[in-house]
């Protein structure tokens, strides 16, 4: 069988297509580092705008300690047809109040677990992305996606 042939796509349509992708998967895997040993675990994004993507996360939880010592991340997004956007980016910890309070207010299940938006074991990590990257279902070939302004 050959390989499929790669299709060319319009910025645009590339936008389109990768914010598809990211609104299909609910649960997307983060890739972080702990040491010299990758570690993944798949999420819930709390918010995303554009490619910025909000992670909520305990300070107990090991992801903290290893984003603390290497905030570079990598978000996989995966749809129900196996198309893939790959999300390369920096995780900080948000400290924009306003931000913070529109997520809280939009999140039952934070408000649930933690009581208030100020409670210490709580941090949100926004991830600005480096580098967007799309793929089609087999295709082995990824399209980078512009993400200036994210």
């Amino acid at each position: 069988m050959p390989p499929p042939v790669p299709k060319s796509f319009a910025p645009d349509e590339l936008i389109a297509l990768a914010r598809g992708v990211i609104q299909a998967d609910r649960f997307p895997v983060l890739a972080t580092i702990d040491g010299d040993q990758p570690r993944v675990r798949p999420v819930s994004p709390v918010r995303t705008d554009g490619f910025v993507v909000y992670v909520a996360n305990l300070r107990v939880y090991h992801k903290t300690v290893e984003i603390v010592a290497n905030p570079k991340v990598e978000l996989c997004y995966v749809d129900d047809r196996h198309n893939q956007v790959r999300l390369t980016g920096i995780a900080e910890v948000l400290s924009d109040a306003g931000i913070l309070h529109e997520i809280w207010a939009s999140n039952p299940l934070l408000r649930q677990y933690l009581g208030t938006p100020e409670n210490p074991a709580l941090i949100v990590y926004r991830i600005r992305p480096t580098q967007v990257r799309y793929m089609v279902e087999w295709a082995l070939e990824y399209h980078e996606v512009p993400c200036a302004g994210s």
